[in-house]
């Protein structure tokens, strides 16, 4: 199956179900961060869609509250993403990191963290200990 493309909002929704996991659309709104509130309506919609798209499913109902969880891997979710962003840099990890780079996004300090993350030592050093 494709996974959808789906928007900003339904994607900080979506983020919501990943951290509980099965909810109600009143326990996704009650959630967000207070300065992220908006109409239980607006939540409504975006779940809605949500499922449409195959992101979400209904899995129970209690009253008149939905439960619904996802069905989206957060993971592979956000691995198609990256994939996506990397194509459009031409498949190129280093002009993506050289734009990140240049535009502030990352600073040097990050890189050389990501560095050392990358020859396994999570503190930016190398194995000899020397700041990497």
């Amino acid at each position: 199956m494709k996974e959808p493309r789906l928007s900003k909002a339904e994607t900080r929704i979506l983020e919501q179900y990943w951290k509980l996991g099965t909810a109600s659309v009143r326990e996704v709104l009650d959630s967000l961060p207070q300065d992220e509130r908006v109409a239980y309506t607006t939540v409504q919609t975006l779940v809605y869609r949500l499922e449409e798209k195959g992101a979400l499913k209904k899995v129970k109902k209690i009253g008149n509250a939905q439960l619904f969880q996802p069905t989206l891997d957060q993971r592979q979710y956000r691995s198609r993403l990256v994939r996506d962003l990397l194509d459009l840099f031409g498949g190129s990890p280093r002009l993506l990191v050289s734009n990140l780079l240049e535009n502030g996004a990352l600073t040097l300090r990050d890189l050389k963290a990501l560095q050392g993350a990358a020859r396994g030592d999570k503190n930016g050093h190398s194995r000899g200990g020397k700041s990497a």
